[in-house]
């Protein structure tokens, strides 16, 4: 099996590169530079811009054709397109100043999963939350580095980790409300690998695409949780897939040089760009977000 082309999709250099998502309608990917409360946007044309958010933020979600759905160290805010104003929308652990937002994704029934962590990575402090027309409910605590949250296109499995356990686990979810259903199970452990597992997407075939933090590649999980391929990525701390294109036929993923000292930024010199695989993929556009 021939290696696809990996190429920076953007030279824009994130401290730590996360939450990637296209928005169809306008042609742009997002993405953020979490510690540096950045948020950079790619039109498909290829022009880049970034928009300074004055707080940590992760992930995000589109509302309607002006408004989008920003999750942020201290809640969610709507942020309205044209001007860039950030609203306060759901207070999410704001008086804990230890967490901050980290991965996410939107549910096909609209409802958003969405992350807390700790700020220096603090031993069980972050959550995954469930919101879903103007409710907010926690599903599951006691998280040290939420990651991996994604949903088959049925709405019927809902994927997440906790990258420091190295196993992504998988649940039965109800598809018209996005929460989840009984016990949640491994669907994949890391193996002999040194990495850990980071954000994912998975696609029409029910595939699952992992960024695989410390280990320089995004890995292929059939549903059954068999590693059917591996891409290579020319840094070593890849941390989230998007589906990406007009036809959501290719994929994005950010990185990140966070924690990496002179030497190894030296040894690294793409760390913290965002990539695109030139491998056709079965992707799917996010679903909105009903808040």
């Amino acid at each position: 099996m021939s290696e696809p082309a990996v190429t920076a999709l953007s030279d824009t250099v994130c401290e730590l590169g996360e939450g990637p998502s296209y928005d169809p309608t306008s042609g742009s990917l997002y993405w953020f530079d979490i510690v540096n409360g950045l948020l950079v946007e790619h039109r498909y044309d290829g022009e880049t811009k970034t928009h300074p958010l004055g707080r940590m933020a992760s992930a995000i979600a589109i509302v309607d054709g002006g408004r989008q759905l920003i999750s942020a160290e201290d809640g969610l805010y709507l942020r309205d397109v044209a001007t860039g104003k950030l609203t306060l929308h759901t207070p999410v652990e704001v008086d804990n100043h230890v967490t901050r937002s980290n991965d996410a994704r939107v549910h096909p029934c609209g409802a958003f999963w969405i992350s807390t962590m700790g700020k220096k990575a603090e031993t069980g402090a972050g959550s995954i939350y469930w919101l879903f027309k103007g409710e907010l409910r926690r599903l599951f605590a006691d998280i040290s580095i939420p990651n991996s949250i994604a949903f088959t296109a049925d709405g019927t499995v809902a994927y997440y980790t906790d990258s420091k356990s190295g196993l992504i686990m998988r649940t039965a979810c109800d598809p018209a409300t996005g929460l989840p259903i009984g016990e949640a199970k491994v669907f994949a452990d890391r193996g002999g690998g040194s990495g850990d597992h980071d954000g994912s997407v998975v696609d029409l075939d029910g595939t699952l695409w992992n960024a695989r933090w410390g280990e320089a590649c995004v890995n292929a999980y059939s549903p059954e949780g068999k590693l059917t391929r591996s891409v290579r990525m020319p840094t070593r701390q890849p941390s989230c897939p998007a589906f990406y294109g007009p036809d959501a036929d290719r994929l994005a993923v950010t990185s990140a040089w966070a924690d990496m000292d002179a030497d190894q930024r030296a040894a690294d010199p793409q760390a913290g760009k965002t990539f695109l695989i030139d491998l056709p993929v079965r992707g799917r556009f996010e679903p909105r977000v009903l808040i």
